[in-house]
């Protein structure tokens, strides 16, 4: 078991960081009625943290590639275990959504680089570890909305009982940022330095005198191949389309559904349960192709939105609860593929770069969606916002499927 600690640790930094993004919508009832705001505040509040998160990808991918995973992985928990402090404090509304931005930054180093890392420490098993790693980010979004509910029914340390739920998260985050920078060197064997490509065991951390000086315009290269581009196009889409779900799902399920809160609540949690079938998608990906799989997971995400949809006025919560599910089981079981794509045809000299400008666009498109939701649900309802996202994922499917029909 010792192999897989560097995965478990980097994991664990993942769920960490998913745990705190996904504790903010089933929190949005309770913010709004706290600060006075609107739903478009609150979906801008939330497009500010991705916003931040997005701008960080090709950062942290480049940073990883000249000095090391270790040290960008690390000081990110740091940065997000400062934000979640912040948090824990009653505070006015201009320094939440600075928080929140704090948040967005520091887990913004943890998707491109660990990729990569993990792309190098278990080279013949990718999509299976990055599907393990996905499953841990997920979880973390499960576990959310359960410890909202928990944490608002316990005294408050420095404010409004919920605070205290961040509170517990920046010792966590803390605590993972030291595991991190102890385990990783170890297993590595290397604690930030460049790669050496001449190994032919375990790779190590970083990337050698050439690779640090690689331009931008080689990170950007692969933008070149049509077929490269209309992948970056499946993740765009996908993005807008999750992100905008994930962000008012549970207001939206509140408001357009006869489920109550609490119900509405239980069923995001289901939204990140499912998150169990990347081990699936991963390791099948290993074996029969990226694009089948993908297609597979993108469609299957496509009929759980538009069936949330159809069965809004009519469903009861098994009903919805399926059509959640059948939501997350697709959205989850990409997750892994997308990475495990771009390894395959990033060269290992530019892979955290050129995986940071893609995040960065896909995570500035999904960035915007909660805004864009926001803006929607009170302007023209919830029902036409919803839509759109379905469309977003549809627009995913079909253009996966270009890609797999046009596989060389």
């Amino acid at each position: 078991m010792a192999r897989y600690d560097a995965l478990v640790v980097t994991a664990l930094v993942w769920f960490l960081g998913k745990f705190l993004r996904y504790a903010f919508p089933p929190l949005f009832g309770t913010i709004g009625s706290t600060y006075g705001v609107s739903r478009t505040v609150l979906g801008s509040a939330f497009t500010a943290l991705m916003l931040v998160y997005a701008v960080m990808q090709f950062p942290s991918g480049l940073l990883a590639d000249r000095v090391g995973s270790v040290r960008v992985i690390a000081v990110g928990a740091l940065v997000t275990a400062g934000g979640a402090f912040a948090l824990a404090v009653d505070a006015p509304l201009v320094v939440l959504v600075g928080a929140m931005a704090l948040v967005g930054a520091g887990t913004g180093t943890f998707k491109t680089v660990s990729v990569s890392l993990l792309a190098r420490a278990y080279p013949r098993g990718t999509g299976r570890a990055l599907g393990v790693y996905d499953t841990f980010g997920t979880f973390g979004g499960a576990a959310a909305p359960a410890a909202v509910v928990v944490a608002s029914a316990a005294p408050g340390v420095f404010g409004a009982p919920w605070r205290t739920l961040f509170l517990a998260a920046g010792v966590a985050g803390v605590g993972l940022a030291a595991a991190f920078a102890r385990v990783i060197p170890r297993r590595l064997g290397d604690r930030s330095g460049p790669v050496s490509r001449s190994s032919e065991s375990v790779p190590e951390d970083g990337g050698d005198g050439a690779d640090a000086s690689a331009s931008l315009r080689a990170y950007l290269s692969l933008f070149g191949d049509p077929r490269f581009a209309l992948f970056v196009a499946v993740t765009v889409c996908f993005a807008f389309a999750y992100n905008g779900a994930v962000a008012f799902l549970p207001l939206y399920l509140t408001e357009e559904t006869a489920v109550s809160a609490a119900t509405a609540n239980l069923l995001f949690g289901a939204l990140f349960v499912v998150s169990l079938v990347q081990l699936a998608t991963g390791a099948a990906s290993d074996r029969v192709g990226v694009e089948p799989v993908l297609a597979l997971a993108l469609a299957v995400a496509t009929v759980g939105m538009v069936a949330v949809l159809a069965f809004s006025q009519t469903g009861g919560p098994l009903v919805l609860g399926g059509a959640v599910v059948l939501l997350g089981i697709g959205a989850h079981g990409s997750r892994p593929l997308r990475g495990a794509y771009m390894m395959d045809v990033a060269p290992e000299s530019v892979a955290g770069g050129s995986l940071g400008v893609v995040r960065t666009l896909l995570m500035a498109a999904g960035a915007a969606s909660p805004a864009v939701v926001g803006y929607l649900s009170e302007t023209a309802g919830f029902g036409v916002a919803f839509r759109l996202l379905a469309a977003a994922l549809f627009a995913a499917t079909a253009l996966t499927l270009v890609l797999w029909a046009t596989d060389r």
